[in-house]
């Protein structure tokens, strides 16, 4: 058990809980920043949690729900106030409702982390603030202290993998939901480099390719809320040619983008996909979020071998955009 200490503060309307970990802070802050991780322990145990979204910069926003022994579900949000990378971040955080949008009848709170190197590891000291008296006895006696203490219990198994959320590992699905899939790989260069390897046509051409043996004759970058894109492929001898298009939903460079989808010439409704790029040991977590009209599609594009692909494409950026061989990235995983 990591938990040093737990003060409640009813004067300062505060809750202060210090947990003590063997691992050095940045390793702890990853486990933050990943969803991956961060789904291994937000929420009390028996009540996993699954995120939806989190996109951990300033005026960025988490969206999670925990699912109980019974079926139950228990949404809530972060909205992120600051972030200082590997040292501290502050949110508000609050109750959401089954379509995950913030419920303004519940009570919400101020939550400071922050993510001290000591002696032996690190300190994690999580400080929550609360509005009123009123409504820090009532999250109290809805078993918030418990629940923060039983989550942080968790954290230690998942601080100690190192090779199941490593750079070295390839890009991952995991199904969210009904009809959504999220994609995970560490790229590694900064968030800004890979920013720029999605934004810039000369780079994008380089490393948007999937396997071998195909080039990409068009492609029209979007880069404001409303533009268009398009992409088309063919290979080297012409044949096969395909492509897609969609439009800008929402931008925040260089941490995260919404857009559509839709196969070119093809009917129906396509997808959304929200890409997040966040700053972690070793280099950048992308993290693509892609909701499906429904269960049937997902599954059918996740049969055609559409993680595979991602993965050649994401590790010839390492190697032709970011300059980072495969060869060197083996030898740092050892």
């Amino acid at each position: 058990m990591p938990i040093t200490s737990v003060e409640k503060d009813l004067d300062a309307l505060t809750l202060t809980v210090v947990a003590d970990f063997p691992v050095p802070a940045r390793r702890l802050w990853d486990a933050y920043a990943d969803p991956r991780q961060l789904e291994k322990f937000w929420g009390p145990e028996g009540w996993p949690a699954t995120f939806t979204r989190h996109d951990m910069a300033p005026g960025g926003r988490s969206a999670y729900y925990m699912s109980g022994p019974d079926g139950e579900r228990a949404g809530g949000y972060w909205e992120f106030l600051a972030v200082e990378p590997g040292r501290s971040f502050e949110v508000r955080d609050g109750f959401a409702g089954p379509d995950g949008a913030p419920n303004r009848e519940m009570p919400s709170m101020r939550m400071v982390y922050t993510f001290e190197e000591t002696d032996v590891g690190c300190r994690l000291v999580t400080t929550t603030s609360f509005n009123s008296l009123d409504e820090l006895e009532k999250l109290i006696g809805m078993g918030m202290e418990e629940g923060l203490t039983s989550a942080m219990s968790q954290i230690d198994d998942v601080v100690a993998d190192l090779t199941s959320f490593a750079a070295t590992r390839p890009a991952e699905a995991q199904l969210i939901g009904d009809t959504q899939v999220r994609i995970s790989r560490v790229i590694r260069g900064s968030v800004q480099q890979v920013w720029d390897a999605h934004h810039d046509p000369e780079l994008v051409r380089r490393w948007m390719l999937g396997p071998d043996g195909w080039t990409m004759p068009v492609c029209d970058v979007a880069s404001t809320v409303g533009e268009t894109y398009r992409y088309e492929w063919e290979q080297d001898d012409g044949e096969g040619r395909f492509g897609f298009t969609g439009e800008i939903l929402e931008t925040e460079p260089p941490y995260r983008e919404v857009t559509t989808e839709r196969m070119i010439g093809m009917e129906g409704p396509g997808t959304r996909n929200e890409r997040t790029l966040t700053e972690v040991e070793g280099g950048t977590l992308l993290t693509v979020v892609i909701t499906y009209p429904d269960a049937e599609l997902r599954e059918t594009v996740l049969a055609t071998g559409m993680t595979d692909g991602m993965e050649t494409s994401y590790a010839r950026m390492e190697a032709e955009v970011l300059g980072q061989s495969s060869a060197v990235a083996q030898g740092e995983g050892r």
